[in-house]
């Protein structure tokens, strides 16, 4: 679905924040963008929907190169999520949901009502509906970003550190709903994170960037706990490596055993039950 040929970001003072990528994204699935601080992974993702233009090369969603699409009409179909889930602070949370529906036409009553469905996909309490982002944890608030990214049904969502600002047990909520929802959904999601935990137990394929914008290794978790591509690799895999290795096999043969997916993502994809999920986010 999406395609990076020879891409480079290059900036007027001559910083170069992604070099030369040949990339593919696989349609359905999970790819998690990680590496250190200013590899280029999140220039990499904004490239995408074009909230930064390529320097040279080429960048193609479903084989059409996405400077032939004029910017707004491309990010109305692509959901995307970010730190802090960035709401309109003046709009109640059924609103921010119903954002791109209503800028594309959509009946508000419909879109509202749309939106009320999305809260309890996404497993928000539909009574908060009335509510302001400033009333809500930031773990529901994160809920409710995910959710306005899906109100259109676009087949891509881009997921800029998304769970980062939250504590360890909201965060892995989270974590676990958005694997329950992409059981259900199959979007081309891409996911940018500097936590390698996360991206071995998000991803089905992994993209390890170094500083300067290189692509040091893309593949499936299980391939990069097992033979990192390089010392570099290898650093940021830490010493801790092959206990990582040894949870995400154990996880791995659990869901099996249990009759569940038969490769990554290896997290729980159990549905938390609303009013407990709530409750650890408050």
């Amino acid at each position: 679905m999406i395609t990076f040929e020879g891409v480079t970001k290059r900036y007027p003072d001559g910083t170069v924040a992604v070099d030369d990528l040949d990339l593919e994204i696989d349609t359905g699935r999970i790819t998690v963008l990680v590496g250190p601080s200013g590899c280029g992974k999140t220039t990499t993702l904004r490239m995408i929907n074009r909230m930064v233009d390529a320097t040279e090369g080429t960048i193609a969603v479903d084989g059409k190169n996405v400077r032939d699409v004029d910017p707004p009409t491309l990010r109305r179909g692509i959901g995307y999520v970010i730190q802090q889930a960035g709401l309109f602070p003046h709009r109640t949370i059924e609103d921010n949901i119903a954002t791109v529906p209503l800028l594309l036409g959509r009946d508000k009553k419909q879109a509202r009502t749309d939106a009320r469905a999305l809260m309890d996909r996404v497993g928000l309490d539909t009574a908060f509906a009335k509510r302001y982002p400033a009333q809500l944890s930031g773990g529901q608030q994160q809920r409710v970003g995910v959710a306005r990214a899906l109100a259109a049904d676009p087949p891509i969502l881009l997921m800029d550190e998304p769970f980062s600002a939250v504590d360890p047990i909201v965060r892995a909520n989270l974590q676990d709903e958005f694997l329950r929802l992409q059981d259900e959904l199959e979007k081309t999601i891409v996911f940018v994170t500097h936590d390698i935990d996360e991206a071995v137990k998000l991803g089905h394929r992994i993209a390890v960037f170094q500083v300067g914008g290189k692509l040091a290794q893309y593949t499936t978790p299980d391939e990069l706990l097992d033979a990192p591509a390089s010392d570099f690799v290898r650093d940021f895999l830490g010493g801790d490596r092959g206990i990582r290795r040894l949870r995400f096999t154990q996880e791995l043969d659990a869901e099996v055993a249990m009759g569940g997916p038969s490769g990554p993502p290896t997290g729980s994809t159990g549905a938390t039950p609303a009013g407990s999920a709530e409750a650890g986010e408050r």
